[in-house]
């Protein structure tokens, strides 16, 4: 057990060789845990959330024999502590997860072990519900949870709507002298919908290609080089492109306030006009039908997680979308589009200011994944920006057919201006005619009689002269 417990936390090996060789007693454990623990915060008052609230730990031990507090089970006796429950309960609550839904969700049945694609040796499990991700994290990751935590829960409050992983619980299980520790978070790839491409990215180029080994695979997880050889780029209309992008804004803001590096976009691509939806069809239910496949936790999907208020969620959140993203493709292809920000809890500490240095000496610094957080954001915000994500162009009208259309255009309009002008001429002139004609009007009036034929009559006298 001293040499497992070497391995690392987070490796399977150590998983495996605590809990019977088997995963199923893992899963059985942290169904237990998660249970127990759950049900017996159930008693505890409603209240606000205080500072103190965030650091507090709890701890029960399950024996196998149980007592007077635990149940028997068939595993090995472990401790199972639960980190800030009284805040993860306030985090659930936001998103709309009931307790009992919580419950019903993890513990009804068996977890289902994903496959995992990352260099991080994590152990990945999904409800059977497709809600909840139960993914194991090392010592450091957890610990840096727990500090986080308090500013999680500001943002939270200020904004549930995000791509950001939300945290539903963090947890530890204690065997054998080895710590397993687990958060659960939400799923952002329903498996009812079949991902006909799966990408992990993060705006860098340095080995940023799927290994030969992931391409071999049923469904591969590529990186960025591959997004850019297979793609050119997703399109959204203008509204969409602009919540996205403005969602992603705010998020990494908030990763960079943090002091966080090195997070990826999940990325998949379900082609809706070549790829049949697996598992039935969207809405139906499984298990014993009481849930149905569509995730039913608040804010959960990508097109709630992107949009500014409720009323546009719900109306793209259908059977049909399953929460993805409409786009479509250059070769316009209708897509659906689901995503999320993954792997947070990496700090920009020491040792990967070590490992930066020592890249940047060896390659382009610019080009490699781990970097301080303020360029991380810029350089993963442009390349999504820019080569990912695209606006659909506008549809405008040829020069030619501009040119030709304002001729006509050009010449009403001169002919109207001329006609104007010839009636304000002739309007001018009977204006002056009246006004002669009028003289004769005026005596008596304007000018005396006398002076009227004194005029006239040296009108008279000139022409007979003349």
């Amino acid at each position: 057990l001293s040499e497992v417990a070497c391995l690392g936390s987070s490796q399977s090996i150590c998983c495996f060789t605590v809990f019977s060789t088997t995963s199923s007693a893992l899963k059985g454990a942290i169904q237990l845990g998660i249970g127990y623990t759950v049900g017996n915060l159930t008693s505890k008052p409603d209240r606000d959330v205080l500072m103190q609230d965030f650091y507090v730990v709890e701890s029960v031990f399950l024996p196998s024999e149980g007592s007077n507090l635990t149940p028997a089970h068939h595993y090995p006796d472990f401790r199972f502590k639960t980190y800030a429950p009284l805040a993860f309960r306030y985090f659930r609550e936001l998103f709309g997860i009931k307790p009992d839904d919580y419950l019903y969700s993890i513990c009804n049945e068996p977890l289902i072990e994903l496959s995992n694609p990352g260099a991080s040796g994590s152990l990945f499990y999904l409800t059977s519900d497709d809600e909840f991700i139960i993914k194991t994290v090392q010592h450091k990751e957890a610990e840096f949870l727990q500090k986080l935590l308090p500013g999680y829960y500001m943002n939270l409050n200020q904004n549930p709507r995000t791509l950001l992983p939300k945290f539903y619980g963090l947890y530890c299980i204690q065997s054998g002298g080895v710590n397993i520790r687990l958060v659960v978070m939400n799923n952002v790839l329903p498996r009812s919908v079949k991902m006909n491409y799966k990408y992990d990215l993060k705006g860098s180029t340095y080995k940023r290609r799927a290994s030969r080994k992931e391409r071999e695979k049923a469904c591969p997880v590529f990186k960025d080089l591959d997004f850019q050889d297979m793609h050119e780029g997703l399109y959204f209309d203008a509204d969409t492109y602009n919540a996205l992008m403005k969602t992603l804004q705010r998020d990494c803001l908030v990763l960079e306030s943090f002091k966080i590096m090195d997070y990826s976009l999940l990325l998949a691509v379900h082609v809706l006009d070549q790829s049949p939806k697996e598992g039935g069809e969207p809405g139906q239910a499984v298990g014993d039908g009481k849930r149905p496949v569509a995730q039913r936790v608040l804010y959960s999907t990508a097109m709630e997680s992107i949009q500014g208020d409720g009323k546009a969620a719900e109306a793209h959140t259908t059977d049909d979308t399953m929460g993805g993203i409409p786009a479509k493709s250059h070769k316009e292809e209708k897509l659906l589009i689901f995503l999320g920000i993954i792997d947070i809890l990496q700090s920009y500490r020491f040792i990967k200011k070590l490992e930066h240095s020592w890249k940047a000496l060896v390659y382009d610094g610019d080009s490699v994944s781990v970097h301080r957080p303020g360029f991380y954001a810029n350089r993963f915000l442009k390349f999504m920006s820019t080569s990912v994500f695209r606006k659909t162009p506008t549809i405008r009208f040829s020069p030619s057919k501009r040119t030709r259309t304002s001729i006509p255009a050009l010449k009403s309009s001169s002919q109207e201006i001329l006609s104007s002008q010839k009636e304000e001429k002739e309007e001018e002139r009977r204006q002056s005619l009246g006004g002669a004609r009028s003289l004769a009007s005026l005596d008596g009036q304007g000018r005396p009689a006398h002076d009227y034929q004194s005029s006239t009559h040296s009108c008279v006298v000139k022409t007979k002269s003349t």
